[in-house]
């Protein structure tokens, strides 16, 4: 970095210098939010008068509230590293994530429901358009199937708010689960590189982990075909035939977990919560088969398999491990962040065991989780980097 970046760089605030520090922070905020208030609708003690009701809020924000804003986060901060060209920062980052704000904010207040929707289609279109112009302009061919996927996301996304103007459940939850499904072949896409990377580097080993582009390139098509079929309605009845892609997605994530396996795996926090998240991602496509089959009673704990254990374990564990990266700090992260693997995975199991007896104390342990984070690491990512690096 030339003397002048350096320095102008340097004269931003810390918090607004790259992308994982606004939206790691207000992404864990909101997911602790987000579902303390959904526990709280779902057990009668709170009735909001959000467009569509309760149920419409919650299939939308969990997906594109929570998880797009902790995408945005990671991906905004990794372009940097894979084009050379400085991420967003200062104001322009200002403005996407008071853009993001704005946009969970605006579901409390009476206003036009074309705001509302204009409010959520802006955020995942700006981002989009940053991520391309930086790809593109680099050449990143390689990462092109990203820009599919956040497309992709953009689409369904689309989908459930049209469900939401025309009143259609069915098409909410066609676009909903859809950009679900999206959203874990981005996990398998940022897994694939990070988790094998953090292993090889958390263990000490000296060798890398083979590449596999087949079986890279094999789990994209099909798990766009899956979200696709879900989309299209195909997936909302069980069908033995649509066994299939999820049978061919369950062998090919095995594949990935026995590869990257290593016995001190389970001895480091930031390494085990990686792998047990992405076995989550495993049990999830195994549900969704079953189900399909009729060995399964309904394909709710398939998705909340994913929902929370895969995307809830994975963002968690990503973002203890890249906010230490980032921040120049040792990759030790603070002892109760174990705690908080432990409680995101113990409310994954409860959420999809104990049917909804259980779903208080599974959406305790998740939003203590997520709180712990929170405390833990927003001290961190509101400091400038200890090593005196920007970024």
């Amino acid at each position: 970095m030339q003397l002048l970046d350096r320095k102008r760089a340097l004269a931003i605030a810390p918090f607004w210098r790259l992308g994982f520090r606004p939206f790691f922070v207000a992404g864990a905020l909101f997911a602790v939010l987000a579902i303390a208030l959904w526990a709280a609708a779902l057990h009668g003690l709170t009735n909001p008068a959000v467009p569509g009701g309760m149920l419409a809020w919650h299939r939308h924000e969990m997906p594109f509230g929570f998880g797009l804003a902790i995408i945005a986060g990671f991906l905004l901060t990794a372009v940097q590293t894979w084009t050379g060209s400085p991420g967003l920062s200062g104001r322009p980052l200002v403005a996407l994530f008071g853009l993001w704000l704005a946009a969970r904010l605006v579901w409390f207040f009476h206003v036009p429901l074309a705001l509302l929707i204009a409010l959520q289609l802006a955020f995942i279109g700006l981002f989009i358009a940053q991520m391309a112009r930086q790809l593109i302009t680099a050449r990143q061919r390689n990462n092109y199937p990203i820009l599919l996927v956040l497309g992709l996301l953009a689409l369904c996304q689309s989908v459930t708010l049209a469900g939401l103007v025309h009143g259609d459940d069915s098409l909410q939850r066609r676009g909903a689960l859809a950009a679900l499904w999206l959203i874990a072949v981005m996990l398998s896409l940022i897994g694939g590189r990070v988790i094998p990377f953090f292993t090889q580097r958390g263990l000490g080993r000296v060798e890398a982990f083979a590449a596999h582009p087949r079986l890279d390139r094999l789990l994209l098509v099909c798990g766009v075909l899956v979200a696709a079929l879900f989309a299209s309605g195909h997936n909302l009845q069980a069908r033995s035939w649509l066994a299939v892609p999820f049978i061919v997605l369950s062998v090919l994530h095995g594949l990935r977990l026995w590869r990257w396996h290593l016995r001190g795996v389970w001895h480091v926090p930031l390494l085990w919560s990686l792998h047990l998240a992405y076995a989550w991602l495993l049990l999830a496509t195994l549900g969704m088969a079953a189900w399909h089959l009729g060995w399964l009673a309904q394909p709710s704990l398939a998705n909340h398999a994913l929902a929370v254990g895969a995307m809830g374990g994975l963002i968690l564990a990503m973002m203890a491990r890249v906010s230490l990266g980032h921040t120049g700090r040792a990759l030790q992260p603070p002892q109760a962040m174990s705690w908080a693997f432990g409680l995101l995975n113990l409310g994954a199991l409860i959420r999809v065991s104990a049917g909804s007896s259980g779903l208080w104390l599974a959406a305790l342990c998740w939003a203590v989780a997520f709180a712990l984070f929170a405390w833990y690491y927003a001290p961190m990512l509101c400091r400038a980097r200890v090593d005196g690096h920007p970024g």
